[in-house]
């Protein structure tokens, strides 16, 4: 249980000159005189985040095994899944002698793999189990052995750091390559042997092959001497069919043989650690593959019978030369390609696009190490804030290209994406971040991954261009938390100063994420023990309000130390800048998601405001096919995302809808109240304009208690579009054109 400080007395009346420090670090980054205090070097961490002080005491995915001569889909399974697999052949529940001994050596088993090193398990099983006093301990021994006999697989053991994602995408590369390139073997040997058929077959209708040396050759063994294999050949000499091959069909023959044989099936030599060079060997090879797909398709016809050379022969002459086919590419390994982001020149980075924008047959692998910039005084507002290079998103735009980003600790729920992405028949990019930042050297690289995807730092997609023909079936946002939210949520206990327990749901936000990293320490501050008292509103909160709006009360986050004691810690302008740009571009990932679409809540109003609408049309104008999952409020009757409960084609009309605005001007800002979904988007924008009435739905309380930006994007974001912000209320307000503009979809 987190602690609350209460090493003071409770909290001092706040001071002028306190609540203007806070308002100034808002603004500035800096704490004037003392009364706040800096962050660094107290080994803060976000308070969310201090359950996972020691990851070895918990089950989760790392470590993974890396399974030796498996298929694609079974090549990397979490080490806690093979042990439950081997418990449930051999122990009886999790009070059993067995489930204990293994259990207590998992425990160990993650220990020694967070150590480093690439060993296999049967190895530091072996190990670990002597360790734990195995040869000592009858029953202990006798536990573990059971448990080993019932494991499934063996492999290496990979914990999650700086080389897992390599190693990770790596080895499923190679078992999709390997597989493959069996498949290619038995292909070609099929081919040889046939084309090879037609050879024999013409040899032997030839004097040749009815000569005397060649009949005593195809009898051999001891009954070579009972034949006169010259009178036999004079015999079949002379009634031999005369109908032997051409002399260059023979020749293409040949050739053909010749170019199969000669393939080289090793897919170990098509791993790179540049684009460039990638693209130089992918140069080199292109002719070699082109030579192979010919023979292949000269082959299939030589043994059809169908090749025509009046015909054909021009056609093979210019073979390849606007490139392979999918299907000829499909046929051959794919190369593979591990690259750094923090490496990557304009050199680099071109080979990169050209690879991608050809629709090679690689796959690339853009690990990225640090996806927060410097915070450096003086550097331009686009300079400051996230880093990670944003090559998916790039490969999107390209429609033909496998993409798919997550981060490390991530990757083994993303297994079968990746798997997907290996076997997809074209280019494939996989940025993943590691999570191994050296300003956050201090927390394990699967905290600081994980942490950077529930931030939406670093948000997982995938795209799968094979997938289907619509966006929808091809793009997906599974394996982000909560994602129809602008942060998840999680609840947070901790004990006050009077030790009672108190459970607060908090946002985990990108300031959350920036305060795991040293360098980010400037932009926070400590708030004493002894002024508490002081309002602090949470970042999800402040980020709700438009940006300029009033500081005050100054954003603030609450962080552990290491005594899991609980502290509040202010947040400045900059940094809840950057945090707004990251829900922003997180927005823009959404829609293409299809949550909270714009466009459909755009239609959605201006059918409203057309004066008819059916049930039917609402739900699918505004995206209730699953992807929300949220219910669409019609004439303030809901409708689930199956229309169930309601007439999919029944006509509301708008108008006969009772209008709470009804006596006020239509100048005036009012809210649909009757239909009020209680999303809670309105109150969190402001709280004193928009109320809940005794029914939990939303009102305008006091439309003079904000400004009309907030009426506007209160509107906005609006899931059902009841807000309507009428006119400004103040001539002076900022930007009153622009957001006339935005207002008039809702008036």
């Amino acid at each position: 249980m987190l602690e609350r400080q209460n090493s003071r007395e409770p909290g001092t009346p706040n001071t002028a000159a306190a609540r203007q420090a806070e308002v100034a670090f808002y603004l500035t980054g800096r704490c004037p005189g003392n009364e706040l205090e800096p962050v660094a070097e107290r080994g803060l961490r976000p308070a969310l985040l201090a359950r996972y002080r020691d990851l070895s005491s918990l089950r989760y995915d790392y470590p993974v095994v890396l399974v030796g001569n498996s298929d694609p889909e079974h090549c990397v399974r979490p080490l806690s899944g093979l042990i439950d697999q081997a418990l449930a052949a051999v122990a009886h529940g999790a009070d059993d002698r067995i489930s204990q001994h293994v259990l207590r050596l998992e425990r160990q088993l993650r220990v020694a793999a967070a150590d480093g090193g690439s060993r296999p398990l049967s190895e530091l099983w072996a190990e670990t189990a002597a360790t734990m006093g195995a040869g000592e301990d009858a029953e202990l021994k006798d536990s573990l052995d059971k448990a080993w006999g019932a494991m499934p697989a063996d492999g290496e053991v990979a914990d999650c750091d700086d080389r897992l994602p390599e190693r990770l995408a790596a080895h499923v590369w190679l078992a999709v390559q390997e597989d493959k390139a069996r498949r290619l073997r038995r292909e070609i040997a099929r081919l040889v042997h046939r084309v090879s058929e037609i050879l024999r077959a013409d040899l032997a209708r030839s004097e040749q092959g009815r000569s005397a040396e060649m009949l005593e050759a195809s009898v051999g063994g001891l009954d070579a001497e009972a034949f006169d294999f010259g009178a036999l050949s004079r015999v079949l000499v002379r009634t031999a069919n005369r109908t032997t091959l051409t002399g260059d069909r023979r020749g293409r023959l040949e050739r053909i043989i010749a170019a199969l044989e000669a393939y080289d099936f090793d897919p170990a030599a098509l791993r790179f650690d540049s684009c460039r060079t990638a693209l130089e060997a992918w140069r080199d090879r292109f002719p070699v593959l082109t030579g192979v797909a010919r023979a292949i398709a000269m082959a299939e016809l030589e043994i059809a019978g169908d090749y025509r050379e009046e015909r054909h022969d021009v056609f093979f002459e210019d073979y390849g030369a606007d490139g392979l086919s999918p299907d000829d590419l499909a046929l051959f390994a794919d190369g593979l390609v591990c690259v750094n982001a923090a490496t990557m020149d304009a050199a680099e980075q071109a080979a990169l696009m050209e690879i991608l924008s050809a629709g090679l047959p690689m796959k690339v692998l853009v690990q990225t190490d640090d996806v927060l910039g410097e915070t450096r005084p003086g550097t331009a507002p686009r300079g400051f804030g996230r880093s990670a290079p944003h090559f998916a998103h790039m490969a999107l735009g390209l429609n033909d290209v496998y993409a798919l980003q997550a981060a490390a600790s991530h990757l083994p729920a993303c297994k079968d994406r990746v798997a997907d992405g290996m076997t997809y028949p074209g280019a494939a990019l996989f940025s993943v971040f590691s999570g191994a930042t050296e300003s956050a050297a201090d927390l394990p690289p699967y905290l600081v991954a994980a942490a950077a995807v529930d931030a939406r730092a670093f948000p997982v997609f995938a795209f799968d261009p094979s997938a289907g023909d619509t966006w929808a079936s091809r793009f997906s946002l599974d394996g982000n938390p909560q994602p129809d939210g602008d942060w998840p949520e999680h609840e947070l206990a901790y004990e006050d100063r009077d030790r009672r327990r108190v459970t607060e749901r908090l946002a985990f936000t990108y300031v959350d994420f920036a305060a795991l990293d040293a360098r980010y320490a400037r932009h926070l501050a400590r708030v004493p023990e002894a002024r508490w008292d002081t309002e602090m509103v949470s970042v999800a909160e402040a980020l709700a309000r438009p940006p300029g709006s009033d500081p005050e009360p100054v954003p603030g986050i609450f962080m552990v130390d290491r005594e899991d004691r609980l502290q509040k810690v202010l947040v400045d302008e900059r940094l809840l800048r950057e945090a707004r740009r990251c829900r922003e571009a997180w927005h823009a990932l959404q829609e293409q998601g299809g949550i909270h679409n714009s466009h459909a809540e755009r239609l959605l109003a201006e059918a409203r405001a057309s004066g008819t609408i059916t049930v039917a049309e609402a739900g699918g104008i505004a995206g209730q096919d699953g992807a929300d999952g949220r219910a669409v409020i019609v004439a303030g009757e809901p409708v689930s995302a199956a229309g169930e409960g309601a007439e999919p084609t029944a006509e509301i009309d708008v108008a006969d809808t009772p209008d709470p605005g009804a006596e006020l001007s239509e100048d005036d800002p009012y809210i649909e109240t009757p239909r009020c979904t209680t999303c809670n988007e309105c109150t969190q924008i402001n709280d004193k304009m928009f109320a809940y009435n005794e029914n939990r739905q939303a009102y305008i309380a006091d439309p003079d208690a904000g400004t009309y930006a907030q009426l506007v994007e209160a509107a906005e974001s609006c899931q059902v579009s009841i807000i309507h912000p009428g006119k400004p209320r103040n001539p002076d307000e900022p930007g009153l054109d622009a957001l006339i503009e935005r207002a008039e979809a809702f008036l």
